[in-house]
């Protein structure tokens, strides 16, 4: 069998990046040639954890093709998420716990997606299903993956399999996960030293709503008003951006991880189907969501909706 890469989605967070790491390792013990990759720099959360278990950055693509032929995705499966050279390339796998949209193969496949808080939980169940056991630094790495796309379990995402799932790996790591957690989760709230064209790029998603394209970001914070203090300077990077990459409309969502609230900048067209989405008017481009803090759960399906 010939070498394959495995990767999570653009733009990576915790998960995409340590579930290609955890899957890459499931494959290698069960003797496939694959390598974990990402496609991007991991984020301050992820560069935290990776340093706090001593493990090293996956290597960094642009593009797979010149290299290998087939691949396997985690904790994405749409093709505007992934590679660039996506449609040059076979997907064998595919292990996620996203809606699946704009995905099709030629060939069979493996396929695994549980409606679970993060793809990490996904394959703990799935090292125990092959008895491969898990390293204490993948565990570690696992278990922040799971505080990561679930905030510490205070997401509506979180499900019970998450809760057994975190404390499973955080025993086999050997650490608090709640102290960890959240110092982990506050490592990735330090926006001073990123400018705002970094920040509404460093956790994006596009997604085809009814023929728009909308671009969604989500960025971690402590101080709501902090981050508005910077408004002006947010909406000119994200007009550019919508302009540059023909983004139809651009929801810049800004979490308080601490509150589990949030509020949205919202830029371009249709800002009514926004406005339709959450029962609320836009005043200053802004609205706030209380008790929004998923972009996968109370989101992404109601823009779709609306549109």
């Amino acid at each position: 069998m010939s070498k394959e890469l495995v990767f999570g989605h653009q733009n990576p967070d915790t998960d995409a990046i340590v579930a290609a790491m955890a899957f890459a390792y499931l494959q290698q013990q069960l003797g496939n040639d694959v390598e974990a990759v990402a496609l991007g720099e991991p984020n301050e959360e992820t560069s935290y954890a990776l340093r706090h278990f001593a493990a090293a950055t996956p290597r960094i693509i642009k593009e797979a093709s010149s290299e290998v032929d087939s691949v396997m995705l985690v904790d994405h499966n749409e093709s505007q998420q992934s590679v660039a050279d996506i449609k040059d390339l076979t997907v064998t796998h595919v292990v996620d716990h996203h809606r699946i949209a704009n995905f099709e193969t030629v060939s069979p496949l493996f396929y695994r997606a549980e409606p679970v808080g993060c793809t990490s939980t996904i394959l703990l169940s799935m090292f125990n299903e092959n008895k491969v056991e898990i390293p204490a630094q993948l565990a570690g790495l696992m278990m922040s993956a799971i505080i990561s796309d679930t905030l510490l379990m205070k997401s509506p995402t979180t499900t019970e399999k998450d809760r057994i799932a975190i404390k499973t790996l955080a025993e086999i790591a050997d650490i608090d996960f709640e102290s960890y957690g959240l110092e982990m989760l506050k490592a990735g709230t330090n926006l001073d030293d990123k400018s705002e064209a970094e920040l509404i790029e460093a956790d994006a998603k596009t997604f085809d709503m009814a023929g728009k394209k909308v671009r969604i970001d989500q960025v971690n914070t402590v101080d709501i008003e902090a981050v508005f203090n910077r408004q002006a300077a947010f909406e000119a990077a994200i007009e550019a951006d919508n302009k540059a990459n023909g983004y139809d409309l651009f929801v810049l969502l800004i979490t308080d991880i601490l509150n589990s609230n949030s509020e949205a900048l919202v830029i371009g067209e249709p800002a009514e189907a926004f406005e339709k989405a959450f029962n609320v008017k836009l005043n200053n481009h802004r609205a706030q969501l209380a008790g929004v803090v998923s972009r996968k759960k109370q989101v992404v399906p109601q823009l779709t909706e609306a549109f």
